[in-house]
C-alpha cells in the first residue's frame, strides 16, 4: 500500500504525498505533459480511477474504467517527449510502464498524446 510518505511510483524519488499525491487530491494540477503522464502512472499504481477519468479526454476515455486487481504497476521509464511544456498546448510522452501480472514481470510501451484544455493537461490517446 502506498502512503503519503512512500516513495512515489512515478520514479522522481519524492514522497507520494508531495509528488503525484498532490495532483490526485486536487491540491495542484500537473504543469507539464510529462508530469501528467507520471501522475497518471501513479494513479494506476494506487488504483485512483477517478483521477484517471478526470485527466482523460472526454472523446477518448472509456465509459467504465476498471483496473485489473491482479496487475501491480512497478516503475515507469520516460523514453522521450515532444512539446508539453509550461507554455505549450500539445505534447507527447513516450514511456515504458513496468508491471507484474500473475507473478510475471512485463511492460507496456506507448507514445501518448496530451493536450491542454482550459489550462490543464489531459491525456488523449496513443500516437499513431
Amino acid at each position: 500500500m502506498i502512503t503519503d510518505d512512500s516513495r512515489c511510483p512515478c520514479g522522481l524519488g519524492e514522497p507520494y504525498g508531495v509528488c503525484c499525491g498532490r495532483f490526485h487530491r486536487g491540491d495542484a494540477t500537473a504543469p507539464t505533459a510529462e508530469l501528467l503522464m507520471r501522475s497518471r502512472f501513479s494513479a494506476f499504481a494506487v488504483g485512483d480511477t477517478a483521477y484517471l477519468t478526470k485527466t482523460w479526454h472526454p472523446k477518448t476515455r472509456p465509459v467504465d474504467l476498471e483496473l485489473d486487481p491482479g496487475q501491480r504497476w512497478t516503475f515507469l521509464e520516460i523514453l522521450g517527449k515532444t512539446g508539453g511544456g509550461l507554455l505549450e498546448k500539445e505534447g507527447t510522452v513516450e514511456f515504458r510502464a513496468h508491471y507484474r501480472q500473475d507473478r510475471r514481470a512485463d511492460s507496456m510501451h506507448e507514445n501518448s498524446h496530451f493536450v491542454r484544455v482550459d489550462g490543464q493537461w489531459i491525456y488523449v490517446a496513443p500516437v499513431g
